[in-house]
């Protein structure tokens, strides 16, 4: 495998997608978003009328990616994590935002008052990264700060570095 597998995970509106095909456009690296890759292979197992959305089938997602993450050089996108074979990724980056900036994001993308108020609820106890850090090995799990476009610049370079390196380092 000459490239890693990474995956980008943290609350909805935190910046993985942009992270993820930012990430894709300055490197030799694929990005698959779970969400698109569900709706269009419609990966689900009912509907959830609370969230006000569909419930992912998780089994037939890492059927669904299998093959590509054996290949590697893929950037997964998924706000959940602990259901993907810990043996896919190598390095895993838990994005955060401020609750404010979370909050207006949310809010712009239409959510209803439950679901902002548990999304900023996941993001104030760090749910999702208490999720990665019992899914993979700790020194693989990073937190990175997804406030602003500066951190976004500062996301890309310090991935495509590591990414560069651990390159460096399976080739030696």
């Amino acid at each position: 495998m000459s490239l890693p597998n990474i995956l980008l995970t943290g609350t909805p509106g935190v910046g993985k997608t942009t992270l993820g095909k930012e990430l894709a456009a300055r490197s030799e690296l694929k990005y698959i978003s779970v969400a698109d890759l569900a709706r269009e292979g419609q990966l689900y197992d009912g509907y959830d009328e609370e969230y006000d959305c569909p419930i992912l089938d998780e089994d037939r997602v890492v059927d669904e990616l299998e093959n590509q993450m054996s290949e590697g050089g893929v950037i997964v996108d998924y706000h959940g994590c602990n259901f993907f074979p810990e043996r896919w990724f190598h390095r895993v980056f838990v994005l955060q935002t401020d609750n404010t900036v979370l909050y207006k994001r949310l809010e712009a993308r239409g959510y209803n008052e439950k679901k902002m108020t548990n999304n900023i609820q996941c993001e104030i106890f760090q749910v999702l990264y208490e999720e990665a850090l019992a899914s993979y090995k700790m020194e693989i799990v990073h937190q990175l700060r997804s406030d602003k476009p500066e951190d976004l610049e500062n996301n890309i370079n310090e991935i495509l570095k590591w990414v560069e390196q651990w390159t460096k380092a399976q080739s030696s």
